[in-house]
């Protein structure tokens, strides 16, 4: 990519491709697609009166995330908001608008924030985080287990790493609805701006919380670390680490669960020693990443790629799931290959992507131990899809399965501890090498059934 002055191509673009409403929402690819004819960018609206120009090239969108001297990822430079063109209660202003955090600066302002950001996550012990997934796995598999159908999205994808979270950051059980809520309302654009309005009061008010009481969680962590972070700053590093890890992490369990209950390269065979529930991970974020389109930059100068001007200030959302299917990427096999793009790349990669996937696969797999012949009660087909631009969401995840019995055993009586012990009436993560306690029930063998009966050599 060059800068150079040419004019304006606007007037002979294709349509600008709408990246909202029930039509996107169910097929996706069918768009990006269209707008591969126009090349590895493509003209699209994220919301009425929004534009921006979307990268569905892999080479493209790699280029611009690791050229930030040419691609800034500060939004104060978005010409659009600016000037009045796009409001700033569009509902795509709190996902999109500027906030002091490391998401939305550069260079040295950046590094301090994403600093401040990797040495309060680095505190986290993997095996406490485990050990965190697996309580709070359990206590919400308690709550279906007898029922026979659940919605997996409503009842266990959304809620759990929201119970993580509180667990990491310190966060009161009776903040969580209001986080939940907070972030939903600005995924789906709906009353986005209240919604932003109540996350920042509720991430405040913890701010507040621990400043008056620390503790050894990550929040406290942030408080205390020598990048001294400003109130300001603080309230918006939170709001993007606990949106970073609730919705995107609710669609990552969600979307691997659905592949794995309907997709038999997956689920249908035993054989190959393959090991299903990553396998399924690395699938799911080659080809339906939790966060589909983001990565928002900003041209710093006009540049033009590929005879496209990409105009000084004018949005450049990255396509994760569009870059990752890419006919022009040749993928021999996704097992394994973690080349995708769906934690970013460059400067602004997340940084927090190995403890992601640790608690999708954690909780994919307490889920199909406890519950193995769990199956979708409706056609994968049949599955809705939340509306929104930037993320890949499902509406609902309706399962069924045998009834099954919660047990306790003697470890389950053992009280909690840092580390990630289980609490009482609580099933116990199983020790490396070890297995799981069995639920007390039988039910007919499923794939499910056989496939963890062959995982854990009996």
């Amino acid at each position: 990519m060059t800068p150079e002055s040419t004019p304006d191509p606007e007037s002979g673009c294709p349509r600008h491709e709408l990246l909202y409403g029930p039509g996107f929402a169910a097929d996706p690819a069918a768009a990006y697609r269209r707008m591969r004819q126009a090349g590895p960018t493509a003209p699209v609206e994220l919301s009425p009166g929004v534009r921006a120009t979307l990268v569905t090239g892999y080479d493209a969108a790699l280029h611009v995330l690791r050229s930030p001297e040419k691609f800034s990822k500060d939004s104060r430079r978005w010409r659009d908001m600016a000037d009045g063109t796009v409001p700033a209660d569009s509902p795509v202003a709190p996902m999109m608008a500027y906030r002091p955090n490391a998401l939305l600066t550069d260079g040295p302002e950046h590094r301090r924030l994403r600093e401040a950001i990797t040495d309060s996550l680095g505190g986290v012990e993997p095996s406490a985080l485990r050990g965190y997934v697996g309580q709070s796995a359990d206590t919400l598999i308690d709550r279906i287990a007898l029922d026979g159908e659940a919605d997996l999205l409503g009842a266990y994808a959304r809620p759990l790493p929201l119970l993580v979270l509180n667990q990491l950051f310190g966060c009161p059980p009776e903040y969580g609805d209001r986080l939940v809520e907070g972030m939903a309302g600005i995924f789906e654009l709906v009353d986005a701006e209240k919604a932003n309005e109540l996350l920042t009061r509720t991430v405040g008010d913890l701010i507040a919380l621990k400043r008056e009481t620390p503790g050894k969680d990550v929040t406290s962590r942030l408080i205390a670390h020598p990048a001294r972070l400003t109130d300001e700053e603080l309230v918006h590093t939170l709001v993007l680490l606990m949106g970073a890890g609730t919705e995107p992490e609710q669609n990552l369990i969600a979307n691997s669960l659905r592949l794995l209950l309907s997709d038999d390269r997956f689920a249908g065979s035993l054989s190959g020693g393959s090991l299903p529930v990553e396998d399924a991970l690395d699938e799911v974020l080659w080809t339906d990443p939790p966060m589909a389109n983001y990565g928002v930059h900003f041209p710093v100068h006009d540049v033009v790629y590929e005879g496209t001007l990409l105009k000084e200030g004018h949005p450049v959302v990255i396509s994760f799931a569009a870059a990752n299917t890419d006919p022009a990427l040749v993928v021999d096999q996704r097992t394994g290959n973690r080349a995708h793009l769906a934690w970013s790349a460059g400067p602004h990669s997340c940084p927090a992507q190995g403890a992601a996937r640790l608690i999708a696969a954690v909780a994919i797999e307490k889920l199909l131990d406890r519950l193995p012949d769990m199956e979708l009660a409706v056609p994968v087909g049949d599955l809705e899809w939340r509306q929104g631009p930037f993320h890949r969401a499902l509406a609902a995840l309706p399962v069924r399965f045998q009834p099954v019995a919660v047990t306790r055993s003697e470890e389950d009586e053992r009280p909690a501890g840092d580390g990630g012990s289980t609490g009482p009436g609580r099933h116990a993560s199983a020790p490396p090498g070890g297995r799981r306690s069995a639920p007390v029930a039988t039910a007919p063998k499923s794939r499910w059934a056989r496939l963890l009966a062959w995982w854990w050599g009996e």
